[in-house]
């Protein structure tokens, strides 16, 4: 829609590992005949270090992906310069880099924030958007010794955990939508200026053995640009989809699409979304499928819990507080154009085909 509009190319660019690779070629060749170039790159692939002995799990490097990991969105930078991406995206008179995670949905182009950023002169931007209680891992901006830095949870000392998720003590996190420029991040590369903090993520693998995974931010770059700052966005910029509770709300009418951009129904009186919490049962996405016949009308919820052997019939209306509540051998049927509005429903409830 933005190169159709403007009539400009601005190409998509995936970031994979090598676990997503190979599936996101498959999905990409769908696009082939769409106006979007879609461009593609690895990040790199380093060894777990088993948590015992701190050696290295591959002996080789053709050992099997078990040994190996992505080391976090902190790799971009890098990866982008090794993949030449960033010479030819310059040799193309491209200058600017919009990076947002794939599953926040919010994330598109905006061109206010652009014209910003040239005006400002600014070599990176952070997008950050208002705390509420259910962000409290969310990284925040620091002025740390004068420089402009992201402090994550995990470098967070657990003596101080309370104060990091206060909402009052900061109030704003980074929702890494971030505004870059390429001849600066060519410039940090090539001057070996980079020096991202190190998290450490402690994993067990299948076969049990623990294995430590030094990762970084791509965030926290944000020191080494020049008047690189935050910038204060609504919330409708924020809209990740990691959970089918995510996915819910997003398949619903609380939302449509229009150009590739989600938007609120305005008929929905509250501009907060609702609290939505489904249970095991609703944890694939196959399953979660499954257990709707059609997504149900939820422009008056304020929250809903779901848990147990529960499914809903086409045309269900869910308003106010909605929990539903299928014990341990029980199933729950929600009728056809069923309105739920602050009900607990619990127990045993079964339609039968007649």
């Amino acid at each position: 829609y933005l190169n159709k509009k403007y009539k400009v190319n601005v190409p998509f660019i995936l970031m994979n590992s090598f676990n997503t690779d190979e599936e996101t070629k498959r999905i990409v060749q769908k696009y082939g005949n769409q106006n979007v170039r879609i461009l593609t790159f690895n990040q790199s692939r380093y060894p777990r270090v088993n948590k015992e002995s701190f050696l290295p799990m591959p002996r080789s490097p053709n050992d099997d992906s078990s040994g190996w990991y992505p080391p976090g969105h902190g790799d971009l930078y890098e990866s982008l310069v090794n993949s030449g991406l960033v010479d030819l995206l310059l040799s193309e008179g491209k200058e600017y880099l919009f990076v947002s995670n794939v599953d926040n949905l919010g994330a598109v182009v905006d061109l206010n924030i652009l014209n910003h950023m040239v005006e400002s002169d600014s070599e990176f931007i952070m997008e950050v958007t208002d705390k509420t209680r259910a962000d409290i891992k969310g990284g925040t901006l620091i002025d740390y010794e004068g420089v402009i830095q992201l402090l994550e949870v995990a470098q967070v000392p657990p003596g101080h955990i309370e104060d990091f998720k206060s909402i009052k003590k900061f109030r704003i996190f980074n929702t890494n939508n971030l505004w870059m420029s390429l001849k600066a991040i060519k410039r940090v590369i090539d001057n070996k200026e980079l020096e991202l903090e190190v998290i450490v993520n402690n994993k067990t693998l299948d076969s049990g053995v623990k294995v430590l995974q030094l990762e970084t931010a791509v965030g926290a770059g944000i020191k080494h640009f020049k008047n690189a700052h935050g910038i204060n966005v609504p919330r409708k910029r924020f809209l990740p989809v990691k959970s089918t509770s995510d996915l819910f709300l997003v398949t619903s009418d609380l939302y449509s699409l229009h150009h590739g951009e989600l938007r609120m129904n305005p008929q929905r009186v509250f501009p907060t979304v609702p609290l939505v919490k489904l249970g095991d049962e609703f944890k694939k996405v196959f399953n979660f499928l499954s257990r709707f016949e059609s997504p149900p009308h939820i422009l008056e919820l304020d929250h809903l819990t779901v848990t147990g052997d529960v499914t809903f019939g086409a045309g269900v209306q869910l308003r106010g507080t909605v929990i539903i509540v299928a014990n341990h051998g029980s199933r729950i049927d929600i009728p056809p154009g069923a309105i739920l509005e602050n009900k607990v429903v619990s127990g045993n409830l079964r339609i039968l085909d007649h």
